[in-house]
């Protein structure tokens, strides 16, 4: 059922934009025009009791007025207005909620009690919601834009999940820079309902999705979010950028986030059990994110190393073995043909050593050997 709701949410036929608007500079405004603009071929309907139309198309004063069933309503209107629209969108039918509006739980005892008033219809009508205060999300492969980012992503195979909008958008902007792809591309927020152990689950088992690239501030339920990791970090790579190591910075995501960051030793070696990759900066994250995009996953343990010094190729040996890897065993054959192109002197082994003075010619003939070894 968990991922049936959410291939409804993230496949929507019909889209209502609850507190949509002709405002330049307003969410509701950005929400519309990336919907229409993207080209998205589904049908949205913008919702404003105020306005008959936006950005030229038919505006409706509620959802329970729109004449089709709503697959995905997305609500962007003040705290205070969310519960009574989460209780008609029940009433309508609607599959799933995307809730960009903040002052909720990381707004103190009032928000915390409108959060678990949301919870509770939200799950008294069997639908599923992301958010509240975060950007929205994308799906490339279906040009849909729900978020008010300014930008759409590139389609690819990359999953990347986000508790901080504003990190979206830097990923967003070196990503398109770098020609780095997305099968979806998600800023989760305050993750009332739907959760990152929720997400790994969908793009886990989701066949356009390769790897999942996450940026965290805290956890709701460790347990199931280290059950979901252990499922499939061994068929697809889970990187995870863990923020608030110090008491400090833990402090600064409970306030971003309202949920308790943890204690971070207690994090690290749960994920490495989980088979999780932690990393510790954006340009960690940004340069792991370009390499999964671009490079497949090795088949198989057994690698060749092709070096220019004898100390690198030491170094990436013990990483490799430390790692689980194994060097490959060269064949005679492969041995023969690369004596015909390379100094006499190279390592005659692997990591093979092609010498400093090694030219590209060098590379790429020992490059096109090795891959043709049935050892490699």
């Amino acid at each position: 059922m968990v991922t049936k709701k959410l291939t409804s949410l993230f496949n929507p036929r019909v889209i209502a934009i609850i507190g949509a608007t002709a405002n330049e500079g307003a969410v509701g405004y950005a929400l519309v025009r990336n919907l229409i603009g993207s080209g998205f071929d589904g049908i949205v309907y913008p919702v404003n009791p105020k306005r008959d139309n936006i950005l030229g198309v038919k505006a409706y004063p509620n959802i329970q007025e729109i004449p089709d069933k709503v697959d995905l309503a997305i609500i962007a209107t003040p705290a205070k207005t969310v519960l009574p629209i989460v209780e008609d969108c029940g009433i309508a039918g609607v599959s799933g909620i995307l809730l960009i509006s903040a002052g909720f739980a990381e707004a103190g005892e009032e928000g915390q009690a409108m959060t678990k008033e949301i919870l509770k219809t939200v799950r008294r009508y069997n639908m599923r919601l992301i958010g509240p205060n975060c950007l929205g999300f994308i799906k490339p492969s279906i040009k849909l834009n729900a978020s008010f980012a300014n930008k759409m992503a590139l389609p690819g195979n990359i999953a990347f999940i986000s508790q901080s909008g504003a990190l979206c958008t830097a990923i967003l902007d070196w990503s398109i820079k770098m020609n780095v792809g997305f099968s979806h591309f998600v800023s989760i927020g305050s993750m009332i309902d739907v959760s990152f152990d929720d997400l790994i689950d969908y793009f886990g088992s989701d066949p356009y999705t390769s790897s999942i690239v996450i940026y965290m501030e805290s956890l709701k339920d460790a347990r199931k979010f280290l059950s979901a990791a252990r499922a499939y970090a061994r068929n697809k790579p889970i990187i995870v950028l863990k923020a608030g190591k110090s008491t400090e910075g833990a402090q600064a995501a409970m306030s971003h986030t309202g949920s308790l960051a943890g204690n971070d030793f207690v994090f690290d070696a749960a994920f490495k059990r989980a088979g999780i990759v932690r990393v510790d900066t954006i340009g960690e994250l940004f340069h792991i994110a370009q390499s999964l995009s671009s490079q497949p996953k090795p088949s198989g343990k057994r690698m060749a190393m092709i070096t220019n010094a004898g100390g690198p190729g030491v170094i990436a040996t013990d990483l490799l073995m430390s790692k689980g890897g194994r060097l490959a065993e060269l064949s005679e054959e492969t041995i023969e043909d690369l004596n015909q192109h390379l100094s006499p002197y190279w390592s005659h082994n692997n990591p093979f050593d092609v010498l400093g003075d090694a030219g590209p010619e060098e590379y790429r003939k020992a490059v096109e050997v090795c891959v043709k070894d049935p050892n490699v």
